[in-house]
């Protein structure tokens, strides 16, 4: 009997319905968009890093994973060269250019030694110092082919469109980039590659009394710190969004019940003149509020798919992954809010008098 008071209550009033579980499936595209894109962007970070071949990797002191507090002399470069078992370095120049790109200064001969050569799809290597090769992912974001000039802050002409998964999204000449940046005789990092990759920990050890305050990481080891448990900043925002998304859900749910409970004032009045309990009255009401969530869930992951889509045709630079491991925790988030904004005005209307609800109107 209560499941068709549920069903047909929520029957009853379609849009209001349909709206409080688009509400709450918002919620938890919200969520699941977050963590996609989260390890979407750190996955291409280290599918890009292993695609360079390279089997150790230094960095300046004072960088994170992520981020570079500086860049380094490029004589470091030839130092490493003179450690054993190192084949080959080379150093890279990595310059930000708006809020989620960058540009990397690399010797593309040395470059292409250490990671197998960059598959081009159209175009060819730099053929001057303003030349810079774009990877198919970049270029299809911005509808670029060989000759197109882009306009970076500087302007730069597309010699050549390559596969993408080799270190950047776009390449340049170094030493025209250290030029153009002010960066002279400056690299971000040094890319090592081993005569085997069995000699990688005597390197390290070797390169960290070498170099003292340097991060020298091998790639695997690189790798495996770029997850969004060992970025706290990132971390905390994740967990800023899914507060959020419980408040949001609390409200929505608030609000929608809340109102039904007052338009209802009758007929709960003539279901508590009939015998039902405050628990019977509190009980159905928390089923419709559990059927809206799990509705709201639902959509929820469905919806992901579409923000997924939308960020490849808009923001291909931004990979957004689907994670089944988050569906429960997002469904949960949801009915968490839904539950908790429900148990006030469930409360409310468990305690009203009959009488005085019977004579509402």
């Amino acid at each position: 009997m209560i499941h068709r008071l549920v069903i047909e209550n929520l029957k009853h009033r379609p849009v209001r319905t349909l709206l409080s579980a688009v509400a709450i499936g918002v919620q938890v595209t919200m969520i699941l968009t977050l963590v996609g894109v989260s390890n979407g962007v750190l996955g291409d970070i280290a599918e890009r890093s292993r695609g360079t071949g390279a089997d150790v990797l230094v960095r300046p002191p004072g960088s994170s994973v992520l981020a570079f507090s500086g860049n380094m002399p490029q004589g470091v470069v030839g130092v490493i060269r003179k450690e054993p078992h190192v084949a080959l370095a080379t150093g890279v120049l990595v310059q930000t250019i708006g809020n989620f790109d960058s540009i990397t200064g690399v010797n593309l001969a040395e470059f292409n030694a250490m990671s197998g050569g960059l598959h081009y799809e159209a175009g060819g290597p730099f053929t001057g110092p303003s030349d810079v090769i774009v990877d198919d992912v970049y270029a299809h974001a911005h509808h670029l082919k060989p000759g197109d000039t882009l306009d970076l802050g500087l302007k730069w002409r597309v010699s050549g469109i390559v596969e993408s998964g080799k270190l950047s999204h776009l390449f340049a000449p170094l030493d025209s980039l250290q030029d153009k940046y002010s960066a002279l005789d400056k690299v971000s990092m040094v890319y090592v590659k081993l005569d085997q990759p069995a000699n990688t920990d005597a390197v390290i050890a070797g390169l960290k009394a070498r170099l003292e305050d340097y991060k020298v990481f091998s790639v695997d080891q690189f790798v495996s710190l770029i997850s969004v448990d060992s970025i706290p900043i990132l971390k905390r925002f994740t967990s800023v969004v899914i507060g959020l998304a419980v408040v949001v859900g609390f409200l929505v749910v608030f609000l929608s019940m809340y109102t039904a409970v007052l338009e209802r004032t009758r007929e709960i009045g003539i279901l508590k003149a009939l015998g039902a309990s405050p628990g019977y009255i509190l009980s159905m009401l928390m089923r419709e509020t559990l059927a809206l969530a799990v509705t709201g869930a639902v959509a929820g992951i469905v919806m992901s798919y579409g923000t997924q889509w939308i960020m490849k045709v808009f923001v291909p630079t931004m990979p957004m992954l689907i994670v089944p491991a988050w569906w429960p925790w997002a469904a949960l988030t949801a009915l968490t809010g839904s539950l908790i904004g429900a148990l006030y005005p469930g409360l409310k209307a468990s305690r009203q008098d009959a009488i005085e609800a019977l004579a509402y109107d």
